[in-house]
């Protein structure tokens, strides 16, 4: 799996060096090489060809936004580069003032495009096997009647120490769990509340987690007609 992540993110790397020489490499391009890289690994560790994860090809954005890099991270199982991916995109499609300061009011939670909402959740369901997502940590705060103590205490973002409980560390030596076995349902990904709960509770108010049943996101379907 190592040989696996190393070579996607080398095509990941590649392709930024491109966009900023002025190139632009196709996602269908990018999409097919991965997973051309992702058999050759797989075959090289000795490992069955079914276990090679299908990236998905219908990946829109209301904003521009490649999330080619996003399907290989957690593709791959590089949750912790995946939930860092998918913090920064809430900036950049809340707006420009939100990219200009590098984060996100709570008051423009309702300018991200529900079409980049649903394509970031696609692929973390996806890869998580439904462990991970908005949509999840949506069911625990409903759950929780909206209460922030009550949901990071069910979705494992705190922790008993010395008999108190606290939050878990985030700077420094990062507590949180980056791993579908042994993570919590709706642990990931992390949103902060360094400047308070509205930006968790305007999040999880998102119209776009009530518009489908995500439960049965398997069968959901989203190719364009």
């Amino acid at each position: 799996m190592n040989s696996i992540i190393i070579s996607c993110w080398s095509l990941v790397l590649l392709s930024a060096i491109y966009s900023i020489s002025g190139f632009q490499l196709s996602r269908q391009c990018i999409r097919s090489t991965i997973i051309t890289q992702l058999q050759e690994s797989v075959e090289t560790d000795g490992d069955n060809l079914d276990t090679v994860p299908t990236i998905p090809t219908y990946l829109p954005s209301a904003m521009g936004i490649d999330y080619v890099p996003l399907a290989t991270m957690l593709a791959t199982g590089d949750f912790l580069a995946a939930d860092q991916f998918t913090r920064d995109n809430l900036i950049k499609i809340s707006g420009a003032e939100a990219a200009g300061r590098n984060f996100v009011y709570w008051t423009e939670v309702k300018n991200m495009p529900s079409v980049d909402l649903i394509t970031m959740e696609r692929l973390w369901l996806e890869f998580s096997n439904g462990q991970f997502g908005y949509s999840v940590q949506k069911r625990v705060w409903d759950i929780e009647n909206g209460n922030f103590d009550n949901f990071i205490r069910r979705i494992g973002w705190t922790k008993i120490d010395n008999g108190v409980e606290r939050k878990l560390k985030w700077f420094g030596a990062n507590e949180f769990i980056y791993s579908v076995d042994r993570a919590p349902k709706g642990h990931l990904p992390l949103t902060s509340a360094l400047r308070g709960t509205q930006l968790i509770k305007q999040l999880m108010d998102h119209p776009v987690w009530v518009q489908y049943d995500w439960r049965d996101y398997k069968n959901l379907k989203w190719e364009q007609k």
